[in-house]
């Protein structure tokens, strides 16, 4: 078994179209957009006589240390292989070294049981004390016609879309404009206050636009009424899925918001793709019930589907100072009723 750096787009993208388990995090593009912001990244294979896995790696600067990170990974084409994994973790435990990271951040996208956690425990990752990419998501299967995906939504899902698509004065419009993008950028704002969480930066919203827009990856769907936005989206569609990446919208009883996330789904399936992914969500349960994230997390599972837990993001401790950076991160996390 061996590691080797793939340098070519085809091969990589080739080898992710098979896989079940994916997320636009591993996608070339997102290697890309990562290196335009100025993070140095690698791409890897696990090559076990054929490519049985990819990893991709992004060095992430703090001002309380580097560490290194795989997004959503390690991918495999089919079945978990613990022997891989051990092996990317001997591989990283010296590329940290020449990086002078601090830890090895790992966010799986494993399916959270007892067995697939193990592997790491047995390994020496611990938890780590903050998640970096949803840990879990909602998903849609788009293997059904219109109706029968209209049939399977929440009741008042379903109603809301039906009387949005009667009102005239509400429009939904797609493109890759970036006037859309200052459009989408204004509700973007107000939407983080109102949901109590820190907003990627101007220039991560642009950059992500520009690398994702060049291979036809990503739409901006602007939800109008009366010819003012008041529902935006970025909806990246990558290796046969469709992602609700980056959302916003202002406070309002008109059902644009539905309508909008509706045609982005029909856009998947124009497409050709086989899921829909709403992101992030958090459970309904006691603990969750101030949650900020509540709320919308309602709004994304009344479009039917069903929930994927991935077991918890992981580091690898490479230096003492990295205590300081968990207490650090536990205490942002609290803060930030998360």
């Amino acid at each position: 078994m061996t590691i080797k750096e793939i340098k070519n787009k085809k091969e990589w993208e080739d080898f992710l179209f098979l896989c079940k388990e994916k997320t636009f995090c591993h996608s070339w593009n997102w290697g890309e957009f990562n290196n335009s912001m100025g993070d140095k990244i690698w791409r890897f294979g696990v090559f076990n006589h054929e490519l049985i896995a990819v990893f991709l790696v992004i060095k992430i600067k703090a001002r309380r240390g580097s560490f290194l990170f795989i997004p959503h990974g390690p991918i495999f084409l089919n079945n978990i292989n613990r022997e891989a994994i051990k092996n990317i973790l001997d591989y990283l435990k010296e590329l940290g070294k020449k990086e002078k990271a601090i830890f090895l951040r790992i966010s799986p996208l494993f399916l959270k049981n007892q067995d697939n956690d193990k592997i790491f425990k047995d390994l020496g990752f611990i938890d780590a004390p903050m998640h970096m990419h949803p840990e879990i998501t909602w998903e849609l299967d788009l293997n059904l016609n219109e109706e029968e995906l209209l049939k399977n939504m929440r009741k008042t899902t379903r109603y809301l879309i039906r009387q949005a698509e009667k009102d005239k004065d509400i429009e939904i419009i797609k493109s890759i404009d970036k006037k859309d993008l200052e459009e989408f950028k204004k509700i973007y704002e107000k939407t983080a206050k109102r949901h109590s969480f820190v907003p990627f930066s101007e220039n991560y919203l642009e950059k992500e636009l520009e690398v994702f827009s060049k291979d036809n990856e990503i739409l901006i769907f602007s939800g109008k009424y009366k010819e003012e936005t008041i529902s935006s989206a970025m909806i990246i569609f990558h290796s046969n899925r469709g992602f609700y990446h980056q959302g916003a919208s202002l406070s309002s009883k008109i059902p644009v918001s539905y309508l909008l996330q509706w045609e982005a789904i029909k856009e998947a399936k124009r497409r050709g793709c086989e899921k829909y992914n709403f992101w992030g969500i958090v459970p309904d349960t006691e603990e969750n019930k101030n949650h900020p994230w509540k709320g919308l997390s309602l709004f994304k599972k009344g479009f039917g589907g069903y929930e994927k837990d991935y077991i918890k993001t992981k580091d690898y401790l490479l230096n003492l100072r990295y205590w300081l950076i968990y207490v650090f991160e536990k205490l942002r996390k609290k803060k930030r009723n998360l």
